[in-house]
């Protein structure tokens, strides 16, 4: 059966992440990117100021909501949405990209960043514009409702906004259970054994049960824990990583040049050619990145949609800030980390240990900090994927609840927990294979409704652009409904 899944799978996944879909992936960057008139570069400090920021400035950021509220805070939809983007992806996968693409996957992944902070930017922009609440009170947002209402009101376009919209809720609904959970789970279990000997039942039961504490509890709670969590885990790896990076600062000429000779196959000067021909860097460098910053997934908008923020466009910085974040960060930290060390020939490109995986970035870190470096990554893992974990439960909550309703979301959460342990003890290469496959899957639906949608992005964001940056006295395009719109614009005048 397991031989079954994966031929199966493994067809389905070459087709999904064929070269067509990466370059749907980056032209959508690309459209949003010069429809919003490069909003990331010519809006760099204010988005930066209205991000990063506003955590240290503006106390309405981080500021819980009522008890009674069912929303949640925009640094609390950040952290939630970090908490699911920073997972192995920025390990695991970038060890990945660097043992199959070669050095040159890293400038193909900054490639995805820097064109993927414009689209999730438009997912959120859209996702803040075309959201609902639902009977217990709480926003739904996300690719389904933009697809749905934005897509379907368009005309002659109403069945296919509604069938786009249910396909990616079950696209989104096995997803959940692949890059979500399954592999996040393997990664930790595997880990585990290997740094401290525990056996991967034993990692697995322990997390489900952890998990089941936290997401039962419901979107409050996941972000209450991950507001926590998420800033506490990426600082503390960010710390280790610079330390191994400063060191091998002498590296980092050769370490550039590398990255950027394998991106386009260049020879080196010995004649040997960097990294494993521009095919696989730029397949393999696009996919991880992908996999680590979710851009084009249509995923993390739907916890963005939670935020108690009024402004799409102020939500739509938060995304900028996340792909920012993940990639340009997290991911470019670990593959300097691993490229400076000396396990990688930075003239051919090749991979000089046979270590694999997250063992490879705990080798880079041992050059440093000796056998205290692989059990630095396998504690890195384990706060990076369960945060992940967590913050995926919600993505599959809001897509079960699109499917059968909020009052059925109880039987999604328990069957998301007991897979956990099914995780701990399953093929890492299937986990993997399975969460590439689903993610492509999610992303067509999704990025059809943001190409389609496009015109309002652009249209949100001038308006925005005009009322805050420039100052001109115009309505502000809060909500594509009338009585929400009314709401949103009344608290806007409020809190003004």
């Amino acid at each position: 059966m397991i031989d079954f899944i994966e031929r199966v799978n493994g067809q389905i996944n070459g087709f999904v992440w064929g070269i067509p879909m990466l370059v749907l992936l980056v032209g959508t960057g690309i459209l949003m990117t010069i429809l919003t008139r490069l909003f990331q570069i010519t809006h760099i400090g204010y988005w930066m100021k209205h991000t990063l920021g506003s955590i240290f400035t503006d106390k309405h950021i981080t500021k819980h909501t009522k008890a009674d509220d069912q929303s949640i805070s925009q640094f609390q939809s950040l952290c939630t949405a970090l908490a699911a983007t920073i997972g192995t992806g920025n390990i695991v996968g970038v060890a990945t990209a660097l043992i199959c693409g070669g050095p040159g996957a890293i400038f193909w992944m900054w490639i995805v960043a820097f064109f993927g902070m414009m689209t999730n930017y438009s997912e959120n922009v859209l996702g803040i514009y075309y959201r609902r609440k639902n009977e217990k009170g709480e926003w739904s947002g996300g690719a389904m409702y933009y697809l749905r209402d934005g897509l379907g009101a368009k005309p002659g376009m109403k069945q296919a906004g509604a069938v786009l919209a249910v396909l990616f809720a079950v696209f989104c609904l096995f997803a959940s259970f692949g890059i979500g959970n399954m592999s996040q789970i393997n990664s930790i279990a595997g880990n585990m054994k290997a740094a401290f000997q525990i056996p991967t039942m034993v990692t697995g039961i322990i997390l489900m049960i952890l998990a089941g504490l936290v997401i039962l509890g419901g979107i409050k709670r996941i972000a209450s824990v991950t507001e926590k969590l998420v800033p506490f885990m990426a600082i503390l790896y960010i710390i280790g990583a610079l330390a191994v990076c400063i060191l091998h600062i002498n590296q980092f000429g050769a370490v550039f040049g590398a990255i950027f000779k394998g991106a386009f196959a260049i020879k080196a000067v010995g004649g040997g050619i960097v990294g494993s021909g521009i095919k696989l860097a730029v397949t393999w460098g696009m996919k991880r990145g992908v996999f680590s910053n979710e851009a084009g997934l249509g995923s993390s908008v739907m916890v963005h949609s939670s935020s108690n923020v009024k402004e799409p466009v102020r939500q739509g910085m938060w995304g900028i800030f996340e792909v920012f974040a993940d990639t340009i960060v997290v991911c470019t930290l670990t593959a300097f980390t691993v490229l400076s060390s000396g396990l990688v020939d930075l003239t051919t490109g090749e991979v000089l240990s046979t270590a694999e995986d997250s063992a490879l970035v705990g080798q880079a870190f041992a050059t440093v900090f000796g056998s205290a470096g692989p059990a630095f990554i396998a504690i890195a893992i384990l706060l990076f994927a369960f945060s992940t974990v967590l913050g995926w439960s919600h993505y599959g909550s809001k897509a079960f609840e699109y499917l059968f309703g909020s009052k059925a979301t109880i039987i999604y959460r328990v069957i998301f927990i007991v897979f956990i342990l099914g995780g701990a003890t399953m093929s890492l290469e299937l986990a993997w294979d399975l969460s590439d496959t689903f993610n492509g899957l999610m992303a067509i639906p999704n990025l059809i409704g943001v190409i389609t949608l496009s015109p309002i992005v652009s249209k949100i964001t001038k308006n925005y652009v005009d009322r805050k940056i420039k100052g001109k006295q115009e309505k502000p395009m809060l909500s594509a409904f009338p009585e929400i719109q009314r709401m949103q614009e009344r608290e806007l005048n409020e809190s003004d």
